[in-house]
């Protein structure tokens, strides 16, 4: 299956637009061959500018837990938009989602909302460092946490290695505010604590990293990053922007039990509209202004449509059964991962936590960045060309996760068996 139009789609955007695209992955450099360009969607299907029609597990990367244009969400979108799409000025919508936000995870009190993941993950590193007076940022190696020039930096192979640019256009000073540990290591955050623990404002994790693929915490990481942060006077920060909501209603905080005192939100609790929100305890989030010395603001902050768009979709996430069903899902979709390469021979890790997974082309568990680091990438790409070719949209690099919604039904999933199966042949 082939999208004629998309090849034509891709030479005149790339006249306009660096690469063609407005966010690197959709280039398809990853896999090779030129990205579909999508006409519309609808459930768990896209469907390309000549009409082909794919079963999708990237769901916007995430938010789509409830299928493309599900009925109710685009009701209300379509409702709210009407009202007006931008004040610039309070609405009562903001109030209730901060109010769903906050009943849903226990570690916040209150909440900022605003316009994307990376927008919140800068925030909360600023009142991070506004409320302990500190420079130092530790995250994980492979770990994403949105475009601040101070995040994008390079895996360091040492025990405290600083963090150099992973961009042109990054000092090498910013860079150095930041320092890499691997995921997974506890050993290793101990050790980086003990030379630096006192410059340390704040440590952001991916509670399950998703950004290198999918990668879960072993048992006692989260624990001990809290104890460790907590004996260190230092934040710890859970990136939720991609399990909020996602691998259980609040997020990964509970289903792993362990309380951040920080909170990135964005993806799912947006419904599919541009937003973000990041929250902690009273005493932290008092640091914000205009009540603390704290400062960051957003003219779309708080958008009335994508508010409206996110209490929709958290409504239906109550739903009796709702991740059950989704785990579920996984599991199927796991399985077929598992039997396609083991009757091909092909070696393969797949892994899950409820409905995002991701099929590694390596031998053994996954754990940290030097792990995924390790698939035969050519390999994915020839996979992901088949699956494609077969009707199945499949994140374009083998470092990211797919995601189930559920939409995701037997005749989608049915089609997606048969074209794994199929894609593993051709390997």
């Amino acid at each position: 299956m082939t999208d004629a139009n998309s090849g034509a789609l891709f030479e005149r955007a790339q006249r306009v637009m660096p690469g063609g695209v407005n966010s690197p992955v959709r280039a398809f450099k990853a896999v090779g061959g030129h990205p579909v360009f999508i006409r519309e969607a609808r459930g768990p299907y896209l469907y390309g500018a000549d009409g082909a029609e794919y079963v999708d597990y990237v769901g916007s990367w995430g938010p789509m837990i409830l299928g493309h244009a599900e009925p109710s969400v685009i009701q209300t979108i379509a409702r709210t938009a009407a009202l007006g799409t931008s004040f610039g000025a309070p609405t009562e919508g903001e109030v209730k989602l901060a109010e769903t936000l906050v009943e849903a995870l226990p570690s916040m009190d209150m909440v900022r909302l605003v316009s994307s993941g990376t927008e919140a993950v800068m925030g909360a590193l600023r009142v991070a460092r506004g409320f302990t007076g500190r420079d130092l940022v530790v995250k994980m190696e492979g770990g994403f946490h949105g475009g601040a020039d101070y995040l994008l930096v390079k895996a360091g192979s040492g025990l405290a290695t600083l963090g150099v640019p992973d961009s042109a256009g990054i000092p090498a000073d910013v860079a150095k505010t930041t320092l890499t540990l691997p995921y997974n290591d506890l050993t290793a955050a101990r050790a980086l604590f003990e030379i630096h623990g006192a410059r340390i404002a704040a440590l952001i994790i991916e509670p399950v990293a998703g950004n290198m693929g999918c990668v879960p915490p072993e048992p006692g990481y989260l624990a001990g990053l809290r104890t460790l942060t907590q004996e260190h006077g230092a934040m710890l920060v859970f990136d939720e922007v991609m399990t909020g909501f996602r691998v259980a209603y609040g997020g990964a905080q509970l289903l792993y039990g362990v309380a951040p005192d920080i909170t990135t939100l964005a993806k799912v609790v947006g419904g599919g509209m541009p937003l973000g929100a990041y929250g902690a305890r009273r005493e932290i989030m008092s640091k914000i202004a205009p009540i603390g010395p704290v400062y960051q603001a957003g003219t779309l902050s708080g958008n009335p449509v994508a508010v409206q768009a996110g209490l929709a979709t958290l409504a239906k996430l109550k739903a009796p059964g709702f991740y059950d069903k989704l785990d579920a899902l996984g599991a199927r979709l796991e399985k077929a991962f598992v039997d396609g390469a083991k009757k091909a021979a092909i070696p393969l890790t797949v892994q899950r936590v409820g409905s995002m997974l991701t099929p590694f082309f390596v031998d053994g568990p996954v754990r940290s960045w030097t792990d995924a680091a390790r698939c035969d990438t050519a390999r994915f790409g020839r996979f992901h060309g088949a699956l494609l070719a077969q009707g199945v949209y499949w994140p374009p690099s083998q470092y990211e996760a797919g995601f189930i919604s559920i939409a995701h039904d037997e005749a989608a999933f049915e089609h997606t068996e048969r074209a794994v199966f199929a894609a593993f042949k051709t390997l």
